[in-house]
């Protein structure tokens, strides 16, 4: 049994002697960039108006995505909301391109994913509260299905936020280059 766990261990210590600490937030950044980045900015792209400066002046969508009760309660009239309302919605829109690009290039890797996993858990208050997202929708953990829109997947994507934030941008990163930790 001893010459198991010995050529266990040996192989364990190669694995993470060769994976280094590159491996995981290269890999976690990658992951993020193939499966989330257009996601996000499509998002964000949904909620902006016309122009260069658009994200200073959201459209409809923006506030039926992020207040759709609120929206719905003044006729869907934006000029009857209050003015913490299009700064929320200025915020959340420029955070939806900023912060997914900044991990995109690996600059302030940490504190961007810091700010997704806030965004996202924002946002999935707001698909349970504001959209009334029902219980098979917004799913459920340790069932049977590992497919729920919410819950199930937005575990793993804080999973990958969480391990930039732990493990920081990797080699390939304006991090790296600019010497930030």
């Amino acid at each position: 049994m001893n010459a198991i766990f010995t050529l266990y261990n040996k192989v364990i210590d190669m694995i993470t002697k060769l994976a280094g600490t590159w491996l995981l937030p290269t890999l976690a950044r990658f992951a993020f960039a193939a499966v989330l980045l257009v996601y996000f900015w499509n998002s964000a792209k949904t909620k902006v108006g016309d122009g260069v400066l658009g994200f200073l002046f959201p459209n409809d969508n923006a506030y039926i995505q992020m207040f759709p009760k609120v929206f719905d309660a003044v006729g869907y009239d934006s000029s009857a909301l209050g003015g913490i309302y299009k700064l929320i919605a200025i915020a959340g829109t420029t955070a939806e391109f900023v912060l997914p690009f900044l991990i995109l290039v690996g600059l302030f890797t940490r504190f961007a994913a810091i700010g997704m996993i806030g965004f996202v858990f924002v946002q999935s208050f707001v698909d349970k509260t504001g959209h009334d997202l029902d219980s098979a929708t917004f799913g459920s953990w340790f069932d049977r299905a590992s497919d729920s829109l919410v819950l199930d997947q937005r575990l793993l994507w804080i999973t990958l936020l969480i391990t930039m934030i732990v493990k920081g941008a990797g080699p390939l990163s304006l991090d790296r280059v600019l010497k930030i930790r």
